[in-house]
Parts: C-alpha cells; sequence; structure tokens
C-alpha cells in the first residue's frame, strides 16, 4: 500500500489532504482514484489507512478507515553523526541509515573532512538531504523521517551528544572495547537514546578523539578491518539494532 507523510494540521476529524508534490505523485505517477486506499503517517509514528474520495493534481482528500500506530520504529532512538565525506556519498548514508532505523542524522565538518561548504550551499545541501531522508523512509516503512540537522562543527557535535544518554565513537585504533562489549553495559542502563560518531574518509584525529573521550564519548573497535566512512554509519547502526532491539 502507498505510504505519504503528513503534517497534523492537514489531519481534521477524519479528513486527511495532501498537496504538492505528493498530491501530483498520486495523481500522475500512481494514477490513483476515489476508492483507493492508502497508509498516511502523522510523523509521529501513527499511521491511519485511509480512502481517497477527492483527487486532483494539486490536492488529495482521504477519509481515514482505521487508526494505527506504526511497529516499525526501534526503541532505542539513534543519532548519526556523520562525518562529512566527498562527493555524493552522504545521500547514500543517508538513505541507508533512514532505511535501518537511524532517528537523526548530524553532518559534521572534521579536521581530515575535504568538503567544505559556504552557509547558502549548506543550506540546500541540508534541503537536498532531508528530502533523500523522506524518500527512504516513505519505502522502507518508518513511522517517522528522520531529521537531518544543519552541518556542525566537531567540537559542537561533541556538545550536543551530551544531551543523548551515551554516545560512541568507533576508532580504528582502538583495541580494548568492542561495540558488543559497549551494547552490554547499555542494554543494562535502560536508556534509550544513543549518538554514534563516524569521521569522514580519513577517519577522526587524535586530537579529536582526546576532545570526544574527554567529554565522555565512548572509543569502540567495530572488528579487526578497517571500513569505508559509508559503510561504518550502517555497521554500527545495524549491529546495534540488532542487538538491542531483535
Amino acid at each position: 500500500m502507498p505510504r505519504f507523510f503528513v503534517e497534523e494540521e492537514n489531519i481534521k476529524e477524519d479528513i486527511i489532504t495532501l498537496y504538492g508534490d505528493d498530491a501530483g505523485h498520486i495523481s500522475r505517477v500512481l494514477r490513483s482514484k476515489p476508492g483507493d486506499l492508502m497508509t498516511v503517517c502523522d510523523g509521529t509514528g501513527k499511521d491511519y489507512e485511509a480512502e481517497i474520495f477527492e483527487i486532483s493534481e494539486n490536492t488529495v482528500r482521504l477519509r481515514i478507515k482505521r487508526t494505527s500506530f506504526t511497529d516499525s520504529e526501534p526503541s532505542v532512538k539513534i543519532t548519526l553523526f556523520q562525518g562529512l565525506p566527498k562527493g555524493d556519498k552522504m545521500e547514500f548514508i543517508i538513505q541507508k541509515c533512514v532505511e535501518l532505523g537511524v532517528y537523526s542524522i548530524i553532518p559534521v565538518y572534521t579536521e581530515r573532512c575535504i568538503v567544505r561548504f559556504d552557509k547558502n550551499k549548506e543550506k540546500k545541501k541540508t534541503e537536498r538531504w532531508q528530502k533523500v531522508a523522506e524518500s527512504a523512509a516513505k519505502q522502507s516503512g518508518r513511522g517517522i523521517i528522520p531529521k537531518i540537522e544543519e552541518i556542525m562543527s566537531f567540537s559542537d557535535a561533541v556538545q550536543a551528544s551530551a544531551g543523548l544518554d551515551m554516545a560512541i565513537i568507533p576508532y580504528e585504533l582502538e583495541q580494548e572495547r568492542g561495540l558488543r562489549s559497549f551494547l552490554d553495559e547499555y542494554r543494562k542502563s535502560n536508556e534509550n537514546t544513543l549518538g554514534i560518531f563516524i569521521g569522514p574518509e580519513g577517519g577522526f584525529s587524535l586530537n579529536e578523539i582526546e576532545k570526544a573521550v574527554n567529554a565522555h564519548l565512548f572509543p569502540v573497535t567495530l572488528g579487526k578491518r578497517i571500513l569505508r566512512t559509508e559503510t561504518a554509519g550502517m555497521t554500527a547502526i545495524a549491529n546495534t539494532l540488532f542487538y538491542l532491539d531483535m
């Protein structure tokens, strides 16, 4: 069943109204008609099975038939702090991490980032990345659209992670603490928010690792092999959710 997200203000009693690109997609691409059913999500984890009763290229109106809570959201809310990679890798990272179940993503400038944007380009990039997240959320049956935050400096990202219950920073030179041993400790704490820091190509500098440790982030190893930046975040998220949420 097709799935769309809608702002809560577009739900009035038992009527849902979709506008713009979503309405155009429903009418022109899906070629839907009155009587067709689809799932609409309010972005907070509530799903509505709804029936189209009025449709045009710019507006689709549906009547709610059934309401339920999305069961696809993980119990742990993971924020990915992703060091900005080269090229279009960020779009790939966002798409796959949203499919896996990440709660939010914060792009981060680190010492070894090659990519730098001016403020105007930062805004355009963030808007583009948010659309990628929305598309991936629709495709994968998410109950929310993960938020893509504005690009932060590494110092600001570390400070932001203080608002989470715990945070880890996978590091290729860490040899003692593995991801599993950390997750054993995390599970016992009964916490539900977790930050994961992933470096860009070239990883984190020693200065950044020291700054992270001083801010009570936990360095962990993801195994004996060094992973690419576009692989490391997905690996950490997938293993974390498998271990904590299955």
